[in-house]
This record gives structure tokens, C-alpha cells and sequence, in this order.
């Protein structure tokens, strides 16, 4: 199993849905960062479960602990290794898994590949794994932010068909974000995507969305071609986060449907550096960052886990009908929202690691 994430900044996430802890070891961050729980806490803050209605039920607090790397405040240089326990496990509600792979999921797949699956929440499947990636994540964050100033804003972009008009991605803040449970900032939008969730759930079914995100101050210059390019390594880390089934840079899949003269970015020479005056691009050219905010959406699948009933066979092939038990989320969207920032920061301290080490 690849539990790994990263070349010179690399983070290492264990632990199951509902074993005794999860967590992450990021090894590669240099030493000297100001750093201690409450740095992490308030990113595992905005992706922990019960946060409000529009969420799963599970009561689970996520206090993270430092166990390692850090001495007096201050990263040592040395593995960083951090642990959540899990405090509201309820492996009885996923006894039906046993016999019956549920649709959609990854108990046949993991079954198949290992001989054996965690008998209750999806064990490394489960998005609660996405908790190390967050603690890991949000150190990196604090380092990207504070040695050079690039900061990562994720935000709600579509909840099933109700997508949000644009914002101004050069301001955004990350408490503009927060401030609506849905975690769109148009406050219109917002409100319509908290109704459909919240239908969708009454109607105990599930329903997808779109994360979108922007990365301000990134240097130009990040990337490694050809097989480690920007926007490849971007594509690698958030098609990682359970439920992703999509992911696009700049114009994306829209691109397609442009032509040249329109979708090229042409160049300025403002402040004596080389700007673009659009950024179809999404701040990425040849696979290498070009100045402009890096900006990219990922899409995430409906739930998969419902309380509909739902027509399957077992794993002798016998025909069975399948009501989820469990507490789930209708939309992972609004929880997703500090994932992609943590991926983002992962891969972007990866990448200005490795082009600090090229120029010395």
C-alpha cells in the first residue's frame, strides 16, 4: 500500500476509520518554524465531523497531539509526527459488511487486492484517513506562509447542479469562506446549496460538488518536467482524497472548447517582471509555474454510503437488499474544502524544496 506523499517534503498517514488513531509523519520541513498544536488544530477544526447540520453525526473532536519533531516551540528539522485518536468508533453499524460489499465503495476492491478489509468504516478507504494529510498539511501551510508569503484559499464552487458566480480570487479569505457552514463565499449561492444538502439528506440520499482553489504568491519557476510537472503533481494529490473523480488547471476542460487565440495569456512586462494578462493557464505553463495565482477545481462524487434501499448481491452472488447504516456526510464538499489546501501546500513545499536544491 503507498501510505507516502512527496520527494523531499514527504508525508506518511496511517491509522483506520475506526481504529484507535489516525494520523501523519511529514518528514523533509526545515528546522526553525514557529510551531504547536493550535497551528494544526484550527485546520482539523474545519474538517472534522458534527461541525453543523450539513454534516455527519459522528462526535469526534479531533485533538491533535505532537509527538515528535518539534523541541521549545520550534521544528527540529526531524520527522514531525502528529496522532488524532479516534474517541466515537461504532464498528456495529457496518456489520452488513461482512457479507455484502457495499455499492459504490471499497470493501470488493480492497478485498480483492489484499485478501482482507477493515470489517467496520472503510478502514484506509475511509475519508477519516484524510486527517493525517490535514495535520501535515496545515504545517506546511504555516511554512509556505510565513517564509514566502503564498497562500492557499479552497472554497465550494458547485454543489450538484448549483454552481457559484466567480469571486474575486485576488482577495479571497479563507474567513470570507468560512462563513457561510457550506463554505461558499456567495451568500446567495450558499444558501441555495445548504437547502439542496439538506434535502438530499432528508431524502437520505447523497449528492457530489466541486472544490475550487487558488494558490497566491507561488513563484515562477515550480516544476519538475516531464513526468513531475506542476499541475501533474497537483492532479496526483487531489485525485488521492477519497471521493475525487475529477480535477482541472486554469480553463480546464473548458479549454478544449476554445480557441488558441482566445485561450492563450499573453505576456506584460509590469514592475520589471514578465506578467500575463489572463490566466487560462491557471498559473501553469510547460508544467512549470509562471507567477500567476495557480488556480484549480476538483470534483467530488456523491456519497457513497445512503439510506435508500438498494438493490445488490452479497458476495456468493445472492441477491440482498442494502440499507446503509452509519452516520455519513450527503456532501463531502463543505469538509473537503482544507484537504485540498493541505494537498495543495504539500505540493507546493515539495516542489520549492526541490528548486531550492537546484539552485545551490
Amino acid at each position: 500500500m503507498s501510505s507516502s506523499f512527496g520527494t523531499l517534503l514527504k508525508t506518511t498517514t496511517f491509522g483506520e476509520s475506526h481504529g484507535r488513531a489516525v494520523g501523519a509523519v511529514l518528514d523533509g520541513l526545515p528546522a526553525g518554524l514557529a510551531l504547536d498544536e493550535a497551528d494544526i488544530q484550527a485546520q482539523l477544526d474545519r474538517r472534522r465531523p458534527g461541525q453543523s447540520v450539513l454534516t455527519t453525526e459522528r462526535g469526534e473532536t479531533d485533538q491533535v497531539r505532537l509527538l515528535s519533531g518539534v523541541e521549545n516551540g520550534r521544528t527540529l528539522g526531524t520527522p514531525i509526527a502528529m496522532r488524532v485518536e479516534n474517541r466515537d468508533q461504532r464498528p456495529a453499524d457496518y456489520g452488513e459488511m461482512d457479507t455484502v460489499p457495499r455499492p459504490s465503495h471499497a470493501d470488493y476492491t480492497y478485498r480483492v487486492k489484499y485478501g482482507i478489509a477493515a470489517r467496520s468504516g472503510g478502514g484506509r478507504a475511509s475519508a477519516r484517513e484524510t486527517i493525517g494529510r490535514v495535520a501535515a498539511g496545515a504545517v506546511a501551510d504555516k511554512w509556505l506562509l510565513e517564509t514566502f508569503g503564498i497562500e492557499i484559499v479552497a472554497w465550494v464552487d458547485a454543489v450538484g447542479d448549483i454552481t457559484a458566480p466567480v469571486p474575486e480570487i485576488g482577495t479571497l479569505s479563507r474567513r470570507r469562506v468560512d462563513a457561510h457552514p457550506v463554505r461558499c463565499p456567495d451568500d446567495a449561492t450558499a444558501g441555495a446549496m445548504s437547502d439542496l444538502i439538506t434535502a438530499v439528506r432528508t431524502a437520505r440520499d447523497s449528492v457530489g460538488g466541486i472544490v475550487a482553489c487558488v494558490c497566491r504568491n507561488v513563484p515562477a519557476g515550480l516544476g519538475e518536467p516531464i513526468f513531475d510537472k506542476f499541475e501533474a503533481l497537483l492532479a496526483h494529490a487531489m485525485l488521492s482524497i477519497p471521493a475525487t473523480k475529477g480535477f482541472e488547471v486554469g480553463a480546464g476542460f473548458n479549454a478544449a472548447r476554445m480557441r488558441g487565440s482566445a485561450h492563450n495569456d499573453p505576456f506584460i512586462f509590469r514592475n520589471g517582471v514578465l506578467e500575463t494578462t489572463t490566466n487560462h493557464s491557471g498559473g501553469i505553463q510547460g508544467g512549470i509555474s509562471n507567477g500567476a495565482p495557480v488556480v484549480f477545481r476538483v470534483a467530488f462524487k456523491p456519497p457513497a454510503t445512503i439510506g435508500l434501499p438498494q438493490q445488490t448481491v452479497d458476495y456468493r452472488g445472492r441477491p440482498v437488499t442494502l440499507e446503509a447504516r452509519g452516520r455519513h456526510d450527503p456532501c463531502v464538499v463543505p469538509r473537503a474544502v482544507p484537504i485540498v489546501e493541505a494537498m495543495a501546500a504539500l505540493v507546493i513545499g515539495d516542489l520549492l524544496l526541490r528548486q531550492h536544491g537546484r539552485r545551490r
